[in-house]
C-alpha cells in the first residue's frame, strides 16, 4: 500500500471526481474505483446554504453508508460528518445567504476518508462555482 501523503492525495481525487461528475460518469467512477479497492460514493444537493448544512452533512453520511464506503459506527459516520463540515466551512465565505446546488462525493480507502463539494452558487445563471474538500482518518 501507498504512503499515507500518497493515499491520502489518491482519496482526495476521487472525493473531487465524485463531485464533479454526472450520473452516467459517476458509475464509471465506481466500477473503475472498485477495481482499485477504493469505495466512493455521490450524492446530488440543492437548497439554502444557512439551513441546510445539516441536511448535507445527513446526506453525505447516508451515501457513504449506502455504497458500504462506511460502517454504521460512531467513528466512521463522525469521520464522514466532520470532513463534510470542513469541506462546507471552506465554501461558506461565498455561500452564506444563497442557494446552492451541486454534489457531495465521498471516497474511501483503508483509514483515510475525503469528502468534496462541488456547488454552484448564486441566483438564476448568475453562479459562482466552488469546492471544498475536508479529510479524515479513521481506524
Amino acid at each position: 500500500m501507498a504512503n499515507n501523503e500518497e493515499t491520502s492525495k489518491k482519496v482526495a481525487t476521487a472525493a473531487i471526481k465524485m463531485a464533479l461528475s454526472d450520473r452516467d460518469e459517476e458509475n464509471l467512477l465506481k466500477a473503475a474505483y472498485k477495481e482499485q479497492k477504493m469505495k466512493v460514493a455521490a450524492v446530488d444537493f440543492g437548497g439554502n446554504f444557512n439551513s441546510s448544512v445539516k441536511t448535507m452533512i445527513e446526506r453525505a453520511i447516508v451515501a457513504a453508508k449506502r455504497e458500504g464506503v462506511i460502517k454504521e459506527t460512531h467513528t466512521e459516520q463522525g469521520a464522514v460528518a466532520g470532513a463534510t463540515r470542513e469541506a462546507l466551512i471552506q465554501i461558506n465565505p461565498k455561500a452564506i445567504g444563497f442557494n446552492v446546488g451541486g454534489k457531495i462525493g465521498v471516497a474511501r480507502e483503508g483509514d483515510h476518508i475525503s469528502v468534496a463539494v462541488f456547488f454552484a452558487i448564486g441566483l438564476l445563471h448568475l453562479n459562482e462555482m466552488a469546492i471544498g474538500l475536508g479529510h479524515r482518518a479513521v481506524t
